[in-house]
C-alpha cells in the first residue's frame, strides 16, 4: 500500500521540491501551504508521516505540533528547521516531533530520514505482539512499567509519556544499574539507521525526568558524563520482575 505523506510548508519552491522528490520515491503526497490548513488536514486525514516547517504564517509549526499531539494524533512528524537553530530542534523534540531536518538539506538526506522514521514505526508495530507474550510488567520500587500497554505508573498514579520517552525508560528499566551509552539508547530506540545526533537522547531523558519526577530515594536516572545514563534503584524498596 502506498504510504501517505503530508507536507506543511509555506515556501512554494521548497514545497514543490519536497512534493516532486517524495512523489518520485513512490509516496502519495498532500501539500498544505500554511499552519492552519496543515493542522486541519492532519487532524482529519490518515497520514503515515508529516513533514512540518516550523516557521509558518498564522499558526506556526510549534503550535501545529503541540495541538496535534494534544489531540492524540500519533502520526510521526519530522520538523524542518533553520541552520544553527538548536533551540528550535530541542523545543520541537520536546513537543513530540520524531526527527528533524536542518535547512538547507539534500534530497538524499530527506529521503533517508523519511524512510528511517517510517521503518522505525513499522518496527515498533511488529515487536508489540512478542512483548505482549513475554513481558507484562516491570516493577522498580514505586515505578511500574507495562510494555504491552505503553503505560507507566508511579506511586499509584499514571504518567503520560510520548512513545520515544516510554521506550527510553523501558530500555533503562530492563538493565537497572547498568551504564548504557547514548549509542546503546540511540540504536535500541531510534534504530541503527537513525541519522540524527545524540542530542536527541539527551532531550528525551531530560523530558522523561521532569515527567516522572523520580524520587531519588527510590528510583532515579544518573548521568554518566561523556558516556550515557543508568537507572538506579534502591533494592530495599523494589525489585525487578518480568
Amino acid at each position: 500500500m502506498t504510504q501517505r505523506l503530508l507536507v506543511i510548508e509555506d515556501e512554494p519552491t521548497l514545497s514543490r521540491l519536497l512534493s516532486y522528490n517524495l512523489t518520485n520515491e513512490g509516496y502519495q503526497v498532500t501539500v498544505a501551504e500554511n499552519g492552519q490548513l496543515g493542522f486541519d488536514t492532519a487532524a482529519q486525514g490518515e497520514f503515515d508521516l508529516i513533514l512540518l516547517d516550523l516557521m509558518l504564517p498564522g499558526m506556526n509549526g510549534f503550535e501545529v505540533l503541540a495541538n496535534l499531539r494534544q489531540m492524540g494524533v500519533k502520526t510521526p512528524i519530522i520538523i524542518l528547521t533553520a541552520k544553527n537553530a538548536e533551540e528550535e530542534v530541542v523545543q520541537g523534540l520536546k513537543s513530540g516531533a520524531d526527527d528533524y531536518i536542518t535547512k538547507p538539506f539534500g534530497v538524499a538526506e530527506l529521503l533517508a530520514r523519511v524512510a528511517a522514521v517510517l521503518r522505525r514505526v513499522t518496527g515498533i508495530e511488529e515487536k508489540e505482539p512478542q512483548q505482549e507474550q513475554n513481558e507484562t510488567k516491570i516493577s522498580l520500587g514505586p515505578l511500574a512499567i507495562f510494555p504491552d500497554k505503553y503505560e507507566v505508573v508511579l506511586n499509584g498514579e499514571a504518567i503520560t509519556l510520548r512513545p520515544k520517552e516510554f521506550e527510553v525508560l523501558l530500555y533503562l528499566a530492563r538493565k537497572p544499574g547498568v551504564v548504557l551509552t547514548r549509542d546503546d539508547l540511540m540504536n535500541s530506540v531510534w534504530g541503527f539507521d537513525y541519522i540524527g545526533g545524540q542530542r536527541t537522547v539527551d532531550v528525551h531523558v531530560s523530558s522523561l525526568r521532569k515527567k516522572l519526577e523520580l524520587d531519588p530515594e527510590s528510583v532515579h536516572i544518573d548521568s554518566i558524563r561523556g558516556v550515557g545514563y543508568k537507572l538506579v534503584v534502591n533494592k530495599k524498596k523494589g525489585a525487578l520482575h518480568g
